[in-house]
C-alpha cells in the first residue's frame, strides 16, 4: 500500500467517525519518545518518514508530519512525492502539533488519536482547549492499527537479571529508597511508566526494543508491595524466583488498566506526561488523587553511583579500544576505493561486539560522509550509501551498550585533502567541545547556563546547529536520559533544565551542519564531579568518560590559544597513556603519532 492510499484508508475510517483531525505520534504505551518497538512505528508506516522523532497530523484535506531540525533534511528526501508535508518544529511560522491540533478541530469537531500512545498531559490540555468550542476527543481506537495488516507483534524478549556488582545496589535497596521518597511525598501508590524506570528499580533488563536494552513493562509499588507488568513468556524461572525474592508479583502486561481501576481514594504518584491517557482514565475512575511529578527514579537513574561509575570508565576503555582501531582502519583505507559508509559501519559494529559484555549498539551508528554527514541521524544501508574518496570528512557517530556501561562517541575523520573552510570549521567545533570540557561551575549551575560556552565559537562566525549540545546518558539503559541537558533557550514543560549533580554523564557534542556540502560533529561522554568547596559554595567540574584522539590532520592549530592547545595535549596523553596496553604494536605507534603533542 503506497503513502496515499494509506492516508486515504485512514481518512475513510474518520469520515465513518466523523473525525476531523486525527493525530499519530512518535510514543508507544510509555511515551518514549525515541525508540520504540517496530509495532508502535504508526508516524512511520503512515507517511514514510524513517526518523525517530516528530508526529504525523491527517485532516479532511492535509497531511503533515512534523520534526525537528535534526532530521529536516532526511525528511524532505524521505516525504518526496507523498503529498504529506514537511512542518519543521521549531520554525518560524510553524505551529506545534498540539496548537495546530486544536486551531484544526473545527465547533462541534472531533479530535481522534490512539489513547495509549498519547500522555494524559496532552490529552487533557486538548480537552480543556476544545471544551468552549464543544469539541470532543475520541480517543478508544487505533484507526492507523486498524489499516495496518502486517503489524508487527508486541516483542516478548527474555528478561536477565543485572548483578549487583554492575549496579552498586540491590533491588531491595533501590525499592526502600524509592519507597521512602513516595512517604516524603505523600505518595501511597507510585506507577512506574517510563520504560527505564522499571528497570534501575529492579535491576533488570530486556530486549524488546532497538539500541535499549529494556522491556516494555510497568511497575506499581505500594507500602508493603510491588507488582511488576510484563510478558509472561519473557520471565524466566530465575528471573521469577528472583523477583519473588525481593517481593514482586509478576503479572500480564496487560493488566495494569484494571489494577489501576481498582484502586479507591488513593494518593497516586504518576508522571502525567509519561503515563497515557487510557491509563489516567482508569486510575481517575477510583476517586483517586493523583501527585503529578516527575518520578524519582528519573533522579535517581541519572546520579550514578561509585560502583556504576567505575563500570561506565570500563565499558569507556573497551569502547576506546575499539574506536582506536576503527579510526586506524578508516584512516588506513581512506585511499583504496573500497572504503564506504556501510563497510565503516559494519566494520565498527564487528569491533565492538569483540570486546567483552558487548550486549548491542546503543544507537544505530551514522556513518556519513561529506553531504551526508549534514543529516544529523543519517544511517546508511544496502540499498543507499556513499563510496568515501580519499578526500574531506566521515562523520562517525556510535556508540555500544556493554553489561558495566554505555556508550556514545562521535569523531569526524579526515580522509584525506581538506579544504581551508573544512579545516577551520572542525576547529571551531572542537574549540567549542574543549570550552565546555574544561568548564568549572557552581552547584546550582543548569545545561543551560553552559551551552554557550560550545556554542560560542561558531556563534562568532554567525553559525550554529539547531539542536542541544548534549543530553544524559543511562547505565546501561538509555543512551538518551534526563533530566540533565546541555542546550540553548528558556526552559519549559517540553524542554526542561535541571540542575548538574555529582554522578551525572552528559554528552558534549557541538557541530556544525551545512546542507547537502558537509557535517561535523565531535562528541565526548563527560562526568559531573566535586570540586572544591569554598566561601563560594560547591565548585563542580567535567571528567572526560570518552578514549579516542581527536584529528590532528583536521585541526587548524592557527586557531586555538595556548590553553586550547594544552588541553588537546593532556587529553591526548591520558589516552594513549590508557589504551596503548591493549593495543598490538603496529596500533600502539599509530596512536603514539596521532597523540603526540601539537
Amino acid at each position: 500500500m503506497e503513502i496515499q492510499e494509506r492516508i486515504a484508508s485512514l481518512r475513510a475510517l474518520m469520515q465513518a467517525r466523523n473525525i476531523d483531525v486525527y493525530y499519530v505520534p512518535n510514543e508507544d504505551d510509555h511515551l518514549s519518545q525515541e525508540y520504540t518497538a517496530d509495532h508502535f512505528k504508526c508516524k512511520s508506516w503512515l507517511t514514510g518518514f524513517t526518523g525517530d522523532a516528530g508526529c504525523a497530523i491527517v485532516t479532511k484535506d492535509f497531511a503533515g508530519l512534523w520534526t525537528d531540525g535534526r532530521y529536516f533534511t532526511q525528511a524532505e528526501m524521505e516525504l518526496a512525492g507523498t503529498g504529506v508535508t514537511l512542518m519543521r518544529l521549531r520554525q518560524e511560522g510553524v505551529p506545534n502539533p498540539l496548537d495546530f491540533l486544536m486551531q484544526n478541530t473545527p465547533e462541534n469537531g472531533i479530535l481522534g488519536f490512539d489513547g495509549h500512545v498519547v500522555s494524559a498531559q496532552a490529552a487533557l490540555a486538548l480537552s480543556r482547549a476544545l471544551a468552549p468550542r464543544h469539541a470532543s476527543l475520541h480517543m478508544s481506537e487505533d484507526l492507523v492499527g486498524m489499516i495496518w495488516k502486517d503489524r508487527p507483534a508486541m516483542p516478548e524478549k527474555p528478561l536477565f537479571i543485572m548483578d549487583e556488582k554492575y549496579t552498586g545496589e540491590s533491588a531491595g535497596v533501590r525499592l526502600e529508597r524509592v519507597r521512602k521518597a513516595m512517604a516524603d511525598n505523600g505518595a501511597d501508590v507510585l506507577v512506574l511508566t517510563a520504560l527505564e524506570d522499571p528497570c534501575w528499580v529492579l535491576n533488570v533488563r530486556g530486549d524488546d526494543i532497538p539500541c535499549t536494552p529494556v522491556p516494555y513493562a510497568f511497575v506499581l509499588i505500594e507500602k508493603d508491595k510491588a507488582s511488576y507488568y510484563v510478558a509472561e513468556k519473557a520471565v524466566s524461572v530465575e528471573v521469577s524466583a528472583y523477583l519473588a525474592g525481593w517481593g514482586v508479583t509478576v503479572k500480564p502486561y496487560g493488566n495494569l488498566q484494571s489494577d489501576l481501576s481498582s484502586l479507591s481514594n488513593q494518593v497516586v504518584w504518576a508522571d502525567l506526561s509519561t503515563l497515557n491517557a487510557e491509563l489516567y482514565d482508569a486510575l481517575s475512575a477510583g476517586h483517586n488523587r493523583i501527585l503529578n511529578q516527575h518520578s524519582p527514579i528519573e533522579l535517581f537513574r541519572a546520579m550514578k553511583n561509585e560502583v556504576e561509575i567505575a563500570n561506565i570508565h570500563h565499558a569507556h576503555l573497551k569502547d576506546g579500544i575499539a574506536m582506536v582501531k576503527f579510526v586506524k582502519w578508516v584512516k588506513d583505507n581512506a585511499a583504496s576505493g573500497m572504503l564506504s559508509e556501510l563497510s565503516a559501519q559494519d566494520h565498527l559494529y564487528t569491533l565492538r561486539a569483540e570486546q567483552p559484555d558487548y550486549l548491542k549498539p546503543s544507537f544505530p551508528t551514522i556513518s556519513a560522509y561529506q553531504a551526508n554527514g549534514a543529516i544529523m541521524h543519517y544511517v546508511a544501508t544496502e540499498k543507499q550509501y556513499a563510496v568515501c574518496k580519499p578526500q574531506g570528512f566521515l562523520l562517525v557517530d556510535s556508540g555500544g551498550t556493554y553489561r558495566d556501561g554505555s556508550t556514545d562517541i562521535t569523531r569526524t575523520i579526515s580522509l584525506g585533502k581538506l579544504s581551508d573552510e573544512e579545516k577551520k570549521l572542525y576547529t571551531l567545533v572542537l574549540k567549542g567541545h574543549l570550552a565546555l570540557a574544561r568548564a568549572r561551575f557552581l552547584y546550582g549551575t543548569c545545561g543551560n547556563n553552559l551551552d554557550i560556552l560550545a556554542r560560542g565559537p561558531l556563534w562568532d562566525e554567525d553559525i550554529d546547529y539547531q539542536c542541544g549540545t548534549g543530553h544524559g546518558v543511562g547505565h546501561v539503559l538509555g543512551v538518551h536520559e534526563g533530566p540533565q541537558a546541555v542546550r540553548w533557550g528558556v526552559p519549559s514543560a517540553a524542554r526542561p533544565s535541571a540542575v548538574l549533580e555529582d554522578g551525572m554523564v552528559v554528552t558534549d557534542e557541538p557541530g556544525v551542519y551545512l546542507p547537502h556540502k558537509v557535517g561535523i560533529r565531535i562528541e565526548n561522554e563527560l562526568l559531573v564531579r566535586k570540586g572544591t568547596h569554598n566561601f563560594y559554595g560547591q565548585w563542580l567540574y567535567f571528567e572526560d568518560l570518552t578514549l579516542c584522539p581527536y584529528d590532528r590532520e583536521a585541526i587548524d592549530v592557527s586557531l586555538l590559544d595556548r590553553k586550547e592547545t594544552e588541553q588537546i595535549n593532556v587529553y591526548h596523553k591520558h589516552v594513549y597513556d590508557t589504551l596503548s596496553p591493549y593495543l598490538n604494536e603496529e596500533e600502539k605507534q599509530w596512536l603514539q603519532k596521532q597523540t603526540r603533542e601539537l
